[in-house]
């Protein structure tokens, strides 16, 4: 086998290689299970940012100014994270029964209560964001121009389950 041939055969087992990739993870019954999105404190200061981009890239689309993080939000989403997880499920009223206006009054909110999105999902936070644009209801919290302020925050369990929650305010 002369250089070339070498080089082009080393080449083809290469590119093959690559385009073997992993079966997916099944249940016992053949089902495709979830891909856990691992967060770790790398990925965790890097998030809130991801998805900030996200969303004003979605806002400037739709010729919507942008929304900036507010502290106060933040918390609430937090708390709200995590008490979903307690409650396991994802829903806008806490293990207290407070709303999603409660709850951001309790951090001392200044601003208007816009809207609150949630989620319960093994999936990352753009994926999320995804599966939010494609329902109009939540869509139309994300974009609504009156909005100038977000919160949001997460709570992940050890099983790799992440609670999502978006609020806006303006």
């Amino acid at each position: 086998m002369n250089r070339r041939t070498a080089l082009i055969a080393g080449g083809a087992t290469l590119l093959l290689a690559g385009c073997v990739t992993s079966a997916p993870a099944v249940d016992s019954s053949g089902n495709a299970l979830p891909q856990v999105y691992r967060i770790n404190a790398a990925t965790a200061s890097e998030i809130p940012f991801r998805l900030l981009d996200a969303v004003n890239s979605l806002r400037a689309a739709r010729g919507v100014q942008p929304v900036s993080f507010n502290a106060a939000l933040n918390a609430a989403c937090l708390t709200h994270s995590r008490d979903m997880a307690v409650q396991n499920r994802p829903w806008h009223f806490g293990s207290d029964g407070s709303s999603p206006l409660l709850r951001v009054q309790r951090v001392n909110y200044t601003g208007t209560f816009l809207g609150e999105v949630i989620s319960e999902t093994f999936q990352t936070e753009l994926e999320t964001l995804s599966a939010w644009m494609k329902d109009p209801d939540t869509r139309a919290i994300i974009l609504d121009p009156r909005a100038r302020e977000l919160g949001f925050a997460w709570y992940q369990e050890t099983s790799g389950k992440i609670w999502w929650t978006l609020l806006t305010g303006g």
